[in-house]
């Protein structure tokens, strides 16, 4: 991590008011930060917990499904969607990502680096809406979701995405999963109280796996599987 990181104040370089509230974009020294209402998001620092999420989701799928296609819930600074554009096997990659300002960071803003050849792959396709809804209301199916809103089941950004990881939103997911597909979903720390929401809800092969992060406890992806 760099130094300037320790002696340098954070800049703002965008700052959006939209239906969920305020959204942040701040340079920190060399990372880039997203900020919303006032609580971190995420930043350029590492990556590995969202590349993780991405392959995890693509491991668990049977070897021989040809072009698979993926969601990726949270645009966010666009690791897992340019990490899953790196993978020939992925199909369609659809994100969904319901604040316009990160759409815009991305497509022409101070994100763009970071995800512009993903961006330009005929496989992506980003969605603008809100994931609880369109969970809910979409017909398209998909074989794996990895889904990275929140810090985590049990630390959401907004009050109203704790319906995502409800029963009746894990009963969204998993109408969403073809047989057999993947749930990906990003946690800043493990709740085994979700582990039993997710079987309750109907899903097998349930587990956690640990990434370690350079300060404070692991990141984790909790990993489970749609019967075939």
């Amino acid at each position: 991590m760099s130094d300037s990181i320790l002696t340098e104040q954070p800049v703002v370089l965008d700052r959006r008011t939209g239906p969920h509230g305020e959204v942040v974009l701040r340079r920190h020294g060399d990372l880039l930060q997203i900020i919303a209402n006032g609580t971190f998001l995420m930043d350029t620092s590492d990556g590995r917990s969202e590349r993780l999420l991405v392959d995890a989701a693509l491991a668990g799928l049977p070897p021989e499904r040809p072009a698979p296609g993926l969601l990726v819930g949270g645009l966010g600074v666009g690791f897992s969607l340019a990490h899953a554009a790196t993978e020939p096997r992925w199909g369609r990659i659809t994100v969904v990502e319901r604040e316009r300002a990160i759409i815009d960071w991305h497509r022409g803003g101070a994100l763009r680096h970071l995800s512009a050849e993903a961006l330009a792959d005929p496989r992506t396709e980003i969605v603008e809406a809100d994931l609880v809804r369109h969970l809910h209301e979409t017909s398209a199916t998909y074989d794996a979701l990895c889904l990275d809103i929140d810090n985590g089941p049990d630390w959401t950004v907004t009050e109203d995405n704790d319906s995502l990881y409800s029963p009746a939103g894990l009963a969204a997911c998993h109408a969403r999963l073809n047989p057999g597909g993947v749930l990906a979903v990003w946690s800043a720390q493990p709740s085994a109280n979700f582990e039993g929401t997710l079987r309750n809800a109907g899903f097998r092969a349930v587990r956690t796996e640990e990434i370690p992060v350079v300060r404070g406890v692991p990141d984790v992806v909790h990993l489970a599987v749609r019967a075939a």
